[in-house]
Formats: structure tokens, C-alpha cells, sequence
């Protein structure tokens, strides 16, 4: 039973008393048997039944379908859920002015449809948090935290101060500052103050931003005091924290300095300039500004930790083109003793981990608390997340990605020997070795999407033109089509094109293979229920190498022609076309269905 029931119940025992002794009495002298009541039974437990009944009764609404009178919906995370516009506007001030201005689009069966980020301004509600404060609405009960959304997947957590245990109490912090119901709030705020202390400090923010949205000032305040002693960088502050209060951080942290060590160790205010318009450049993901800022001062890029703060906030794209300079350590550490590596972990971001990693970033370093890549990767992610089931077809969660590529690493480390993938299975036909290269990756794009993406990107596959095949030539328009005679272009320079075209689906297939060797052994089934690896095609008699060469053709011209089908549907429709690497997708697509 809720806490408060039973709280009010204690306050307000007497009169409940001799209110229910009154009618108890009156009931018996008017003869009554109805009612069984004797001397000896406690008033406020008949109350506690008849509200614990009442709770019970009002949740069938919410869990039972055969109780479905709900006469509106709230679109939480695109999933609608329905409620009863007369039981939230009874609890909440909020609901009741929101129902009486009668806004609200229509959904489809009429009924008032909202969506949950227009009515919380700040922060996130999730379905599985809305989901338990709407059960206390109802019933005035607080469900158990549901595992899936408030653990992590580290085994070895507690889960008394992970980050998503934080960041579900915050979710339920903002629905209930925001729907305005005060005893939740209280209840929340303690829950946050006890993560505190606990937490790393980067996990203290998201609780920071919760108090300071929902003016909580004794949990932002524990929040800003905790910030001021550790270590986190004033980039990360200014990045992370509303102005306000990163200028109260600041000059709270300067007036300890100035009590703790006077004057000494103070920091060069023009040294500080440079480092944050550097920062800017990132920001602004302009790379020749960035190079410009180098020239002319003596700031390098480790000086201002350039790598750790784009690895942390820039586009993948500003990280791979800082790696591809040669210009920044990857072993380099920052104040709080994390590489690159570690914040990339933070960020779970799977193309610049891979990006990190193929440079040479090092699974195995530790925090300066003990912590390795994969260990932070695991403790900001929820079991819901991790274990979600992915149909072929379908992105894989993030956040398993990143967990899968570290551990992988974590073992290659551990192990002697020579890990890398030889790529001799290929046959020695150029023409022939691009054939099977082109439709390993499309057949990559179209199971994987988005590991192969993370592959292609890493390779810069992307750059180069796409093989068409064969087939292609035979059709109007194959302009894509690399073996076409183009009179502007020499043969050696044709013969470049297809050259760097190969080196990059060999290093994309290579990165496949390293990263996600479970998914390069589903396409390997997949290519092998229908046409062999391309290296088999020189095989047995040359009347059987005719064979296979004459069914691999084949399968190319059919792809083609669906392709080429695909392309006049989307220009039709007037849908953008694809890029040339897609299109084998859709040609592989079509020619296992017919197979099959």
C-alpha cells in the first residue's frame, strides 16, 4: 500500500475511529447483521482494505484489455498508450488544465491524442517510466524498478549508482515535477541526492540538469558541490551544463584554488584562449580553421586534448580526419586519466570506436580507477538495449555493437599470433574478384546494415566507384559502369579507379571479418547456398570452370536487371536514388527470393 495512504491514515486515526464506531454502533442496534463489526476490530485496517481494494479495482484499467475505456492517448516513444482523461485530471493540476483547454490532436478512433515530448519541455519520459508513474497515479502505488530499463550489463554492478539506474529515477523525476505531483517529487530527489556521492561524475550531470530544470535548488546544489571537487574538465562543463551554473562551477572551483594554493598554479588565460577556439574549430567541424590555429600558436592537439574532445562531441567525420593527420597520441590521457578510447566508450558511438581501434587504440588500458573500454560501455548500458533480438534486415542496437566490438578486441589482445584475415580466397581475375567483392558487401548492406555501414565507412568505400558488372554494359545509361570506354580517360587511369575500388572492398569485407566475424559468417552461408567464393570458380576441368563462370554471369545479368527495375520504380516515385553500392542490395535481394 502507498506509503501516503498509510501515513494519512495514522494522522487522522481518531476521528477515522470514532467515525467507523458510530455507524458500527448504530448498524447493530438497528439489528443489522450486513455488517460484521466487532469491538475488537482496528478501524484503520478496514480503511487500508477498502483502499487497497479500490487500488486494485482502478489498475484493472491499466492492465486488463477488457477494462479498455481509455478516452485519449499519449504517444510515448512512438508507442500510444491509452488513458482516462477524468483519472489523471483528479490527480494531477497539470492533466486537468491540460484536458480543460481541450488541445490535443485526434488520433485515429477520435480520441485526443498527445505526445509525451511536447508536454515534458526538458529531459526524456520513457514509455517503461511513464508506464509505472502512471500505475501510481491509479492505484497509489509505486511498482519494483523493472530490471530491463534500470540495470546495466556489467555482472559485476551493484546497480546502486550505474547509469541507468540514474537515468530512469531522473525520467521519473521529470514526469513527476512536470505532471506536478509533490510526493513524487520528494521521493525522487532523495533517490537522486543518494546517487550523488555514488556515481562518476559524468553521471552526476544528468541528475544536475534534472534539478536544475525542475528547481529542485538542495539536489542541484549537492550536485554543483560534488562537480566543484572532482577532476572533469571545464571543456566538458561549459559543453555539458547551462551557463549559469557552469559560471557558479567556475568560479567556485577558482575561490578554492586561491584559499587552497594562493596565486600559484594559476592558469594562463591566453594559453586557455587558444585551447578553446580550438575547440570551436572541432565544433564547427572546420578542419583548415583547426590547422590554421596550430600554425600560428604553440598549442598542439594534445595540448588542448583535441582527440578526447571530438572523440566526445564532434562528428565521426572530424575524428577520422584528426586520426588521419598522424598529429594526436592515442596513449595520451586526460585530466581525469581516460584515453580516447574511454570516452569513445562513453559515447557509444560504434564508428568512431572502430576508427580508434584500427589505428591502433590499445581495448586493454584502464581508467586510473581500473576501468577498461568495454567495462564503461557496459555500465551505461540497459539489458533491454543489449539483448534486444535484431531480425536480418534491421540496425542492431548501438550499444551492443560497441559492447561486441571491444570484447572482441579485449580477446585479440589476450591472444599471440597473427589475427588478421587473409584475403587470398579471392579469386585471380580482377573483373571476377570485384564480381563476388561487390555482392559480398551489398549482401553485407542488406543483412547487416548497420555493421556493414560501420565497415564501409572505415574503409571509405563510400569514395570510390561502384562495379556494375558485366550486365551493365549491355544496358542504356551504365554510366557507373567501370569497364565502359570512356575516351577522357587513359587506361591507366581507369585501371587506378578500379584498383582503389578493390582495395577498398577488400578492407571493408577485412574489417567485417575483424569486427563482426559472427555476421561475416551469415553472409558466408548466404553467398554459399547459391554461388560458390569467387576462388572456386578456377577450379576442377575447363569445361566445369566454363560451367561455374557462365552460372556466375548469369546471376549478375538477373541482379542487373532487377536493379535496373528498382531504379525506374524509385525515379517514378519520385524517391532519390540510391548510391551504386546499394544497388547490389536490391539485386541480391530479388535473386535469392526468385531462388528460393
Amino acid at each position: 500500500m502507498a506509503v501516503f495512504f498509510v501515513l494519512y491514515m495514522m494522522e487522522n486515526a481518531n476521528e477515522m475511529s470514532s467515525s467507523l464506531s458510530f455507524a458500527s454502533s448504530s448498524c447493530l442496534s438497528n439489528g443489522s447483521s450486513s455488517l460484521n463489526v466487532t469491538p475488537s476490530t482496528a478501524p484503520e485496517n478496514l480503511e487500508i482494505l477498502s483502499l487497497n481494494k479500490l487500488s486494485s479495482s482502478l489498475e484493472k484499467l491499466l492492465i486488463d484489455s477488457e477494462y479498455d475505456y481509455a478516452d485519449a492517448e499519449i504517444v510515448v516513444e512512438g508507442i500510444p498508450v491509452g488513458v482516462h482523461r477524468c483519472v489523471l485530471a483528479s490527480r494531477s493540476q497539470f492533466f486537468h488544465e491540460l484536458f480543460n483547454k481541450g488541445s490535443g490532436g485526434l488520433a485515429t478512433e477520435g480520441k485526443p491524442k498527445y505526445l509525451m515530448f511536447e508536454l515534458v519541455p526538458y529531459g526524456k519520459v520513457g514509455y517503461e517510466a511513464f508506464s509505472d508513474f502512471l500505475n501510481y497515479l491509479y492505484t497509489g502505488k509505486l511498482k519494483p524498478l523493472p530490471p530491463e530499463v534500470s540495470t546495466c550489463v556489467d555482472e559485476a554492478c551493484v546497480h546502486d549508482a550505474c547509469r541507468p539506474a540514474i537515468n530512469y529515477a531522473v525520467e521519473l523525476m521529470y514526469a513527476s515535477a512536470t505532471f506536478q505531483m509533490k510526493e513524487l517529487v520528494l521521493l525522487f530527489q532523495r533517490r537522486l541526492l543518494n546517487f550523488v556521492e555514488k556515481a562518476s561524475v559524468e553521471d552526476v550531470i544528468p541528475i544536475l540538469m534534472a534539478a536544475f530544470h525542475c528547481q529542485l535548488n538542495q539536489l542541484l546544489s549537492h550536485c554543483i558541490q560534488r562537480i566543484v571537487r572532482s577532476d572533469l574538465e571545464s571543456a566538458c562543463l561549459e559543453r555539458e551544463l547551462p551557463h549559469e551554473v557552469y559560471s557558479e562551477i567556475k568560479s567556485l572551483r577558482s575561490k578554492s584554488l586561491q584559499e587552497s594554493e594562493g596565486n600559484v598554479g594559476e592558469v594562463d588565460p591566453i594559453h586557455e584562449m587558444r585551447i578553446r577556439k580550438i575547440h570551436k574549430a572541432l565544433d564547427s567541424d572546420d578542419i583548415e580553421l583547426l590547422e590554421l590555429l596550430l600554425n600560428e600558436s604553440n598549442v598542439t592537439l594534445d595540448d588542448a586534448c583535441a582527440l578526447h574532445y571530438a572523440t566526445a562531441y564532434c562528428d565521426p567525420k572530424v575524428v577520422k580526419e584528426l586520426l588521419s593527420r598522424g598529429l594526436a597520441d592515442l596513449k595520451l590521457r586526460n585530466a581525469r586519466g581516460h584515453t580516447v578510447l574511454h570516452l569513445a566508450a562513453r559515447r557509444k558511438e560504434p564508428s568512431i570506436l572502430v576508427a580508434l581501434l584500427t589505428k591502433g587504440a590499445c581495448a586493454s588500458e584502464t581508467t586510473s580507477d581500473g576501468q577498461t573500454a568495454v567495462a564503461i560501455c557496459r555500465r551505461l548500458t540497459r539489458p533491454k538495449d543489449y539483448n534486444e533480438n535484431t531480425k536480418q534486415g534491421q540496425e542492431s542496437n548501438k550499444d551492443k555493437i560497441c559492447i561486441d566490438v571491444l570484447e572482441r578486441e579485449m580477446i585479440r589482445n589476450s591472444m599471440t599470433g597473427n589475427m588478421s584475415v587473409s584475403s587470398q580466397v579471392i579469386a585471380d581475375d580482377l573483373h571476377m574478384r570485384l564480381d563476388y567483392l561487390e555482392n559480398r558487401v551489398a549482401f553485407a548492406r542488406l543483412l547487416f546494415p548497420a555493421e556493414a555501414k560501420l565497415a564501409m565507412d572505415v574503409a571509405d568505400a563510400h569514395s570510390t566507384s561502384a562495379y556494375t558488372g558485366l550486365a551493365a554494359s549491355k544496358s542504356k545509361g551504365s554510366s557507373g559502369n567501370l569497364k565502359e570506354v570512356n575516351l577522357n580517360e587513359t587506361p591507366s587511369v581507369q585501371a587506378k579507379r578500379i584498383q582503389l575500388r578493390m582495395q577498398a572492398l577488400l578492407k571493408t569485407v577485412e574489417t567485417g571479418r575483424h569486427y563482426f566475424p559472427h555476421c561475416s559468417e551469415v553472409i558466408d552461408k548466404f553467398l554459399d547456398d547459391d554461388m560458390p567464393d569467387a576462388f572456386l570458380l578456377e577450379k576442377g576441368t575447363l569445361e566445369e570452370q566454363k560451367t561455374k563462370k557462365m552460372r556466375f554471369t548469369e546471376l549478375k545479368e538477373d541482379v542487373q536487371k532487377a536493379f535496373s527495375k528498382d531504379m525506374a520504380e524509385n525515379n517514378r516515385s519520385g524517391l532519390p536514388s540510391s548510391s551504386s553500392s546499394s544497388s547490389s542490395t536490391k539485386e541480391g535481394v530479388k535473386y535469392k527470393v526468385r531462388k528460393k
